[in-house]
């Protein structure tokens, strides 16, 4: 017998009705809290996280937005949130911090009541999901895969290095070589599969994405490298689509090539196409099919950002101080091909974390503490400024008019949205090592160090 809902219930007649369906109906209840992640009606969608709380939601977290995968529910850095904590050191706004066993690069992801996130364990050859209470920090459960065969990485990229993603039902984590796992939000797995080894000196990177029953993986780099989509339910392969992929890179600069990238979802002209980033090219695959509807050359041969979208215009950005470029995109139905509209090929910095678009303006915090301004439709630099020094793996998020982002020291550095210059507004130190981004919900904050995981918050007023 469905569990009634509780009267008198705060929130809209729309926002009970989409508590309703979420607790009577499930499966339909997904349905429509993606749909209305795509109509950026967030207010709402929180009233759907309830089975994932355990419990009502509070008459405050009407107004939050979940952050489910890699850079938040758009995939694109930026939160509708109006009010986040600006100013916090290790002891200052912290509410709770709660230790890991192992350091890692993946970043958090927030549920309800729950914080996930993917690291190593104190097994040299286990990699592991961890579910935290968002409430307090504790460890509610966490659940490992053993991989004992040779796992090749660079001593700054940990095992478990991908973060996970999440549709309120189901939180899944992709491994690398040890595979991809998914369980439900209690810690049961409900499947696992074995995808094969990949073989890198600098490890994997990319970040599972869901999209309609999905499950989006960008494999790689090495010489198995592919874009693969799985069902949600089973974790049976739908499709596959290989790329030409590469050495393992032990035998020096010459055979360095491969993609970090995590795919991005883009509505187009005639429907849907899953972006990805890939060595010399970027792809727009079916996401039904697979099938690449366009290709665009241009990015060279190591890729770590993830395209950033904004309209009709993507900006892709390669590594290793590798070309940028800007494209009109194309249709889904390929009728319509892309248009490049700009190419930087000369004197570009070390590219790592992924930036945002904010009102045709691209801001970019690059590795070595260079923060830069690029106008979305020309690609002309409109300003760069140098930040505090701390070398920077971590991509931006934008809150409101402000721009955060994490270096490795541990210090989050704030700046305002502003396209005519760098205005610095807040440096937040914790002192730990850092290369995973924030996460937002509800105003708080949650960062990953290589030690511990932080609840970032001001106190209730």
């Amino acid at each position: 017998m469905p569990t009634p809902l509780p009267r008198p219930f705060p929130v809209s007649g729309f926002a009970r009705a989409a508590a309703r369906v979420a607790v009577l109906w499930p499966q339909t209840g997904m349905l429509f809290q993606r749909t209305l992640l795509r109509l950026g009606l967030a207010s709402v969608l929180t009233a759907g996280s309830l089975l994932a709380a355990g419990g009502f939601p509070a008459t405050s977290r009407l107004l939050a937005e979940e952050w489910p995968a890699f850079r938040g529910p758009r995939g694109d850095g930026t939160s509708t949130e109006s009010r986040a904590p600006l100013n916090w050191s290790s002891t200052k706004n912290i509410r709770w911090k709660a230790p890991l066993p192992g350091p890692g690069n993946g970043s958090p992801i927030v549920w309800g009541n729950r914080v996930f996130v993917t690291g190593p364990t104190a097994d040299p050859v286990e990699r592991a999901l961890f579910c935290f209470d968002r409430r307090d920090g504790r460890l509610l459960w966490q659940k490992g895969v053993a991989y004992t065969a040779e796992d090749p990485t660079h001593r700054t990229n940990p095992q478990a290095s991908s973060t996970p993603v999440t549709d309120g039902q189901r939180v899944i984590a992709w491994y690398g070589s040890a595979g991809v796992s998914c369980h439900d939000l209690e810690g049961k797995e409900l499947w696992h599969r074995d995808l094969g080894v990949f073989r890198h000196i600098w490890g994997y990177g990319s970040s599972p994405v869901i999209h309609d029953g999905r499950v989006l993986i960008n494999c790689g780099p090495g010489e198995r490298s592919f874009l693969i989509a799985l069902d949600i339910e089973t974790g049976k392969t739908l499709w596959q689509v290989d790329e030409p992929g590469g050495a393992s890179g032990d035998q020096g600069a010459d055979e360095w090539i491969g993609s970090w990238s995590t795919p991005r979802i883009v509505r187009v002209a005639g429907g849907e196409l899953v972006l990805v980033s890939q060595p010399h090219h970027v792809n727009a695959h079916d996401p039904a099919t697979g099938k690449i509807a366009w290709t665009q050359e241009g990015l060279g041969k190591l890729v770590y950002t993830s395209p950033l979208i904004e309209g009709e215009i993507a900006v892709a950005m390669g590594g290793y101080h590798g070309p940028a470029i800007g494209l009109r995109l194309g249709s889904a139905d390929a009728a319509t091909k892309p248009q490049s509209l700009w190419r930087h090929d000369q004197k570009n910095p070390q590219r790592i974390g992924s930036g945002v678009i904010v009102d045709g303006k691209v801001y970019m915090a690059n590795e070595q503490f260079l923060a830069q301004c690029l106008d979305l439709q020309t690609g002309r630099e409109l300003w760069q400024a140098r930040l505090p020094q701390g070398t920077i793996w971590a991509s931006i998020v934008k809150i409101a008019d402000r721009l955060y982002v994490t270096n490795q020291a541990g210090t989050t550095l704030v700046w305002k949205v502003n396209p005519e210059k760098l205005e610095l507004l807040a440096e937040n130190a914790v002192d730990e090592t850092c290369n995973a981004s924030l996460a937002v919900s509800n105003g708080e904050l949650f960062l990953r160090t290589h030690g511990h995981l932080y609840c970032i918050a001001e106190p209730a007023p």
